[in-house]
């Protein structure tokens, strides 16, 4: 199965924020459905057929566990039955104490039909020094389930003061790419998304180059 250039994703998240219409006043599951919901109608605009909390089995566990989206590749022509592939299974968490939970939870063992051909996780996270422990959890879970993998972390970054956005792209080999973003928001109190080297960043001492 082909694969998607998952940083063009991230890029779209990125550029696209401010119309999700979040502003200061919405809560985290506000946040959570807004997200959800714009990864839902890319999948339906890109012909997939796709699903809010869908469930798929977890072997380690011997239950099913839900996905909070999927991607379902369907085509008659190869299957009249079943669905050819899962394309994309997608996890967005606000709470920092899950990180590890959201990253098993998108490279469970399952069975065969049920291996997403991308997965793509957006987590808050406690700070960023927790980035490296948890990239290293994700290398070592996909050299086996092999998929394309964006992990977006959304955290507090001391330097700035501000929220940053800092996306991972992995393949079976390993990370590939990283790009970083900041949040902010705008005059009239809604959340928009600028990239680092196009939001202007605030000057302090710890910034400067001496």
């Amino acid at each position: 199965m082909n694969h998607f250039n998952l940083m063009q994703f991230f890029e779209g998240y990125v550029r696209n924020y401010r119309r999700l219409n979040l502003s200061v006043n919405h809560n985290r599951s506000m946040f959570t459905k807004r997200e959800i919901d714009y990864f839902a109608n890319l999948g339906e605009m890109l012909g997939f057929e796709v699903f809010i909390e869908d469930r798929k089995m977890d072997r380690v566990k011997g239950r099913s566990r839900p996905m909070d989206l999927a991607w379902w590749k369907w085509d008659k022509r190869i299957s009249e039955e079943e669905y050819v592939s899962l394309d994309l299974h997608l996890e967005r968490e606000s709470v920092w104490g899950k990180d590890v939970e959201t990253i098993e939870k998108l490279f469970s063992k399952t069975e065969e039909g049920c291996v997403p051909t991308h997965v793509i996780g957006i987590q808050y996270i406690e700070s960023e020094e927790r980035i490296d422990y948890l990239n290293n959890l994700v290398v070592e879970k996909n050299s086996q389930q092999k998929s394309s993998a964006l992990i977006v972390y959304r955290y507090w970054d001391v330097e700035t003061e501000m929220e940053k956005v800092s996306a991972f792209w992995f393949n079976p080999r390993g990370k590939q790419e990283e790009r970083h973003a900041f949040c902010k928001e705008d005059e009239l109190g809604y959340w928009f998304m600028g990239f680092e080297e196009e939001v202007n960043l605030p000057v302090t001492p710890s910034l400067l180059k001496y």
